[in-house]
């Protein structure tokens, strides 16, 4: 059930918001797209492509509730802007939109991972994360961890109406976390929980990993419940 602590007017906050998703043409990214489209926030879909973005934003609903553009007009044009691209491109594409991200808050969902013949397992990031590699590279955004854990099939699956997961919500600014806590809890069945400061965010990243072995393991789509909260 979502968050008794949040007010009504974080809440109402979050309604109004304008969600820009880097890298909105992955499953990821449409998946979330599709869900805030459908609680009725707008949301822009971004990719180096215009008509790629174009594609993926007619597969979450119709515009103007969603529509596509390039990267840097997205992240312009988005209240708050969600970050959904893989890890390899992910401090690069941060680095080029310094400047339209100036002044936003920023959730970053990128799980540096990879995959061997054992299975998923987390990369080395230098600044302890790929959320602390964002705040680096993005000094003048307020950067956010949150959305690591949600089943990208789930999200894009219309046969499911609501979600039974937790989103850990991770960064330095109450505000700014109370915000995305209430953005997540606009998706039918989620709870956002306020998990930590950024420089925890490295284990939220590297358990992704434990969740693919799961829901390999088990055929699943596993997510996380957070108890006695």
């Amino acid at each position: 059930m979502p968050s008794t602590q949040l007010t009504q007017e974080i809440a109402e906050e979050a309604a109004r918001l304008t969600v820009g998703i880097l890298g909105g043409t992955g499953d990821e990214g449409r998946g979330l797209a599709r869900r805030l489209t459908m609680a009725g926030n707008r949301v822009i879909i971004g990719s180096r492509d215009a008509g790629r973005a174009a594609s993926a934003a007619a597969t979450c609903g119709s515009a103007p509730s969603v529509t596509g553009a390039v990267n840097e007009e997205a992240a312009r044009a988005a209240d708050v802007v969600v970050v959904a691209v893989p890890y390899e491109g992910h401090a690069g594409l941060l680095r080029q939109l310094a400047g339209a991200l100036e002044g936003k808050i920023v959730i970053d969902c990128v799980n540096p991972m990879a995959f061997d013949a054992h299975g998923a397992y987390p990369l080395p990031v230098p600044e302890g994360s790929a959320a602390e590699q964002a705040a680096a590279v993005l000094p003048g955004s307020t950067v956010v961890g949150a959305f690591h854990h949600v089943s990208a099939p789930l999200l894009l699956d219309p046969d499911v109406p609501e979600l039974d997961m937790d989103v850990l919500v991770l960064g330095d600014q109450r505000h700014a976390t109370d915000l995305v806590q209430a953005l997540a809890e606009r998706i039918p069945g989620v709870r956002g929980v306020y998990a930590g400061r950024l420089r925890n965010c490295h284990q939220v990243e590297a358990l992704t990993c434990n969740l693919v072995s799961i829901n390999r393991r088990y055929k699943a789509h596993a997510g996380i419940r957070v108890t006695d909260i």
